[in-house]
């Protein structure tokens, strides 16, 4: 089977580049381009990280040959253009208290050797288009419902395309994956807001609840099924990089160590810190889940997600939501109606809807007060309503075991 084309929209920060390693060293898909965009840090350190990617890369090949072949991505030569620069309406937001100025963990500052060629940009096809403009042309020259759309950052890129040419996107794409939200845990920004969601309530709003793209043909990974995975540090440590041990100080220079795994152990250092502050000594994979969902499970094709078609291990459902874009400490929230009694209505569905099916279903029942409500439809079993959400991965482990194996050459 050929691989999947797919587009990478990110803010790379320190969990995308780890993702983006595993995209390249996937050969179930293949990166078509990258759009970077505002987030984790600026857009300009953003497209500056995916260069050091690749210059890291390319110099670890020279060292050692045969892990080329480990990364098929690489030889690919995917187009990089520079997305947004904010967000649709309201204020910029960036998550540099964790990712650092750089985005990776300020590397620039702690390990200038991980980076010294500057031959990333050799590898790649810079574009002088806006972001948007390049993936609505890349969309439109690749055949209906071949491209996934991997979205590990604010989704304001995605927006501008919808509303450029909705067509195109609903026509030509054939899936968003998406990581972002926080339906029925904290958030990881606030209280109750997921980070790339709060940087762009306004184009989820758009995307997900006004109509602006399909959600049969949208995959949402929240919080809740990716925090749950993640890398812990002493297992790195273990199996990648003995020397990864120390959180005090950027106190590990490059000692002979292969320069993929230098350049990984010298911004893990900075999320390390973060990360024991919180009182957990490990890295969650948020966006690392989203990639793996695209490789592990197969496009839809014409079936959509009445018919997803998952992979073993992986389960969705659909979830209704609505975002908060102005709540002075609930931007970003994903509000579900929990208004519900759990005997009569599923998780997520919108209670005032389901009291209508019942009323018409059993007309001789008493019935409570009427809920007014607009744009009233009635419910079926064949249509999915909200936004197809994923509840259940494989595992934690199989997700290392593989990312350890693809990125790293080592074995859990």
């Amino acid at each position: 089977m050929s691989p999947i084309p797919v587009i990478i929209d990110t803010d790379p920060g320190v969990d995308d580049i780890v993702a983006i390693l595993y995209a390249l060293a996937s050969p179930e898909i293949e990166i078509i381009a990258f759009i970077v965009s505002f987030g984790n840090t600026d857009v300009e350190s953003s497209y500056k990280n995916i260069l050091k990617l690749f210059d890291v890369l390319s110099r670890h090949f020279e060292q050692f040959p045969d892990h080329r072949a480990r990364f098929p991505g690489f030889s690919s030569r995917p187009y990089i253009a520079r997305g947004p620069s904010g967000p649709l309406e309201g204020a910029l937001h960036s998550a540099q208290y964790f990712h650092g100025l750089d985005g990776l963990g300020n590397i620039h500052e702690r390990h200038r050797d991980t980076i010294t060629t500057g031959r990333g940009a050799e590898f790649l096809r810079a574009s002088g288009k806006a972001g948007h403009e390049l993936a609505l042309e890349l969309v439109r020259s690749y055949p209906p419902r071949s491209i996934t759309y991997i979205a590990l950052g604010p989704l304001t890129n995605l927006a501008l395309m919808v509303r450029e040419d909705p067509a195109a996107c609903r026509d030509h794409l054939d899936r968003v994956v998406c990581m972002g939200g926080a339906l029925d845990v904290p958030g990881n920004t606030s209280p109750v807001a997921e980070f790339n969601f709060f940087a762009d309530p306004f184009a989820v709003k758009e995307l997900l609840m006004d109509g602006g793209f399909p959600l049969e043909r949208f995959v949402l990974l929240p919080l809740d099924v990716t925090t749950p995975h993640e890398l812990r540090f002493p297992l790195y440590a273990s199996r990648v990089d003995n020397t990864f041990k120390d959180t005090s100080a950027p106190s590990q220079a490059s000692a002979g160590k292969p320069p993929l795994v230098h350049f990984t152990s010298a911004f893990l250092e900075r999320a390390r810190e973060v990360m024991v502050a919180f009182g957990k000594d490990a890295m969650e994979l948020h966006d690392v889940c989203a990639v793996w969902y695209a490789v592990a499970n197969p496009p839809l094709g014409e079936r959509g997600l009445l018919d997803p078609g998952h992979a073993e291990g992986w389960k969705a459902h659909p979830r209704l939501f609505d975002i908060e874009r102005t709540g002075e400490l609930t931007r970003g929230m994903l509000v579900v109606d929990r208004r519900d009694e759990s005997t009569t209505h599923g998780p997520g569905e919108n209670r005032s809807e389901v009291q209508a099916a019942l009323e018409k279903t059993f007309s001789d029942a008493t019935a409570p007060a009427l809920v007014m409500k607009e744009n009233s439809q009635e419910l079926t079993s064949a249509v999915p309503k909200g936004v197809h959400t994923v509840f259940r991965t494989p595992g934690t482990d199989a997700l290392l075991k593989s990312m350890l194996a693809r990125v790293w050459g080592v074995e859990l």
